[in-house]
């Protein structure tokens, strides 16, 4: 939640394993797409139903979200700004894949993203989304200034612990939240590993570890 009260959501992906048995299924003022993986698109379906809840993501998800009959929904691209509710989300570029899988074939779902989003007392927070270690991180970086960098640890589909650390040696940011580790037997990143690396790489980032269900205030 923002500082004027808007209430985010990041690829809402409710049915996860390790998601609390209480789930928020909202109501939401914004939630952001960062593709179109079945995880990350997530329960977006029944979540954004109202129209009071906005939906962005880039061009080719919100066509198919629009014609799955969500009402409400903002398409974008990399590189783009979209100022609402207060806010400047910037849709920056991620390193992965995006399709949406059917029972008999596969749609394109654009490319993959992360967001930028510009607070309303000036602060930023990143999102990656799913990605692998680039360097015009230090773009993201040198451009947006993240207060909060929220990185992918997980390894095999994403940047592990010591990709992550050199991501925060490339964005600077003042604060990192590993996310996307755990899930999955084959994401065996852990925050113990990335906390090991960033003090090698980027020891003046702090490190805020969240188990599913936690919260914290900036």
């Amino acid at each position: 939640m923002t500082p004027e009260g808007i209430k985010i959501l990041i690829d809402p992906w409710l049915d996860n394993p390790l998601a609390p048995e209480q789930k928020d299924i909202g109501p939401y003022d914004i939630v952001l797409i960062t593709h179109a993986h079945g995880d990350h698109l997530g329960n977006v379906l029944e979540i954004a139903r109202s129209a009071a809840t906005e939906v962005i993501a880039i061009h080719e998800i919100q066509q198919f979200l629009l014609a799955q009959g969500l009402p409400n929904v903002t398409g974008m691209n990399i590189g783009g700004s979209y100022r609402t509710k207060g806010l400047t989300i910037t849709m920056v570029q991620a390193v992965h894949s995006s399709s949406i899988q059917t029972n008999n074939s596969i749609i394109y779902g654009g490319d993959p993203a992360g967001f930028v989003v510009r607070l309303e007392d000036g602060r930023a927070i990143y999102h990656a989304g799913d990605t692998g270690l680039f360097y015009d991180l230090s773009l993201i970086g040198e451009l947006y200034h993240p207060d909060v960098a929220m990185l992918p640890i997980g390894d095999h589909y994403v940047m592990g612990p010591r990709e992550a650390a050199k991501a925060c040696a490339l964005l600077k940011p003042k604060v990192v939240i590993p996310m996307h580790y755990g899930t999955f037997p084959l994401l065996t990143g852990t925050p113990e590993a990335f906390a090991k690396y960033l003090q090698e790489m980027a020891p003046e980032v702090v490190l805020r570890v969240l188990n599913p269900g936690e919260s914290v205030q900036f």
